[in-house]
């Protein structure tokens, strides 16, 4: 099945904890799921079987080249950027550290376009430091909703911080209301 809807979510510090909390409670999304977390090459694919087995949809590492489906978690391979081709084709690139990280989160959301029809969701949950603040302002400006994890909830509020500052966030949640407004904007 293709897909006309992305969301897509950037996380660090405290990531496979509240990508737990948000993934246990979703049904299958009628959109394509992009996960980039900072982490390095060897541990994410420990951390994808981790996500898959609380998941509703299966959760796989991306693959250079692979095209986007409805229902199937993309997660983010360490040492790689991940790069979205017309919306609908996930390429890698190693290239340089973006924001001191690699895999970057705001390279993933930049790369996203306004999309002819469907909904891009972009959503900043816990870590460090401003990754994915400019991706947020981004999607934000192609028509995309934007979403940041809450303070309350986040074990280090940088990164969702950063995000709300830009003015540019429609909605701080916690990662089960996070959940609860993508099934209510996408189902």
């Amino acid at each position: 099945m293709t897909h006309d809807n992305i969301v897509i979510i950037g996380v660090s510090t405290g990531g496979p904890i509240a990508l737990r909390q948000l993934l246990a409670d979703l049904p299958p999304l009628n959109a394509a799921v992009i996960i980039v977390l900072h982490i390095p090459h060897g541990m994410d694919s420990r951390i994808a079987k981790g996500l898959d087995a609380v998941s509703a949809m299966p959760v796989a590492l991306a693959e250079d080249g692979e095209f986007l489906h409805s229902g199937q978690v993309y997660f983010a391979p360490g040492g790689y950027h991940l790069l979205l081709e017309g919306n609908h084709k996930i390429v890698l690139t190693e290239g340089e550290r973006v924001n001191f990280v690699q895999p970057s989160i705001d390279l993933a959301m930049k790369s996203l376009r306004r999309p002819l029809k469907g909904k891009i969701i972009g959503i900043v949950m816990t870590g460090m430091g401003k990754d994915g603040a400019e991706g947020i302002r981004h999607i934000k400006a192609i028509g995309g909703i934007t979403m940041a994890q809450n303070q309350k909830s986040s074990a280090i509020f940088g990164m969702p911080k950063a995000a709300a500052d830009t003015g540019a966030v429609d909605y701080i949640l916690s990662p089960e209301r996070i959940g609860r407004k993508l099934i209510e904007l996408l189902n």
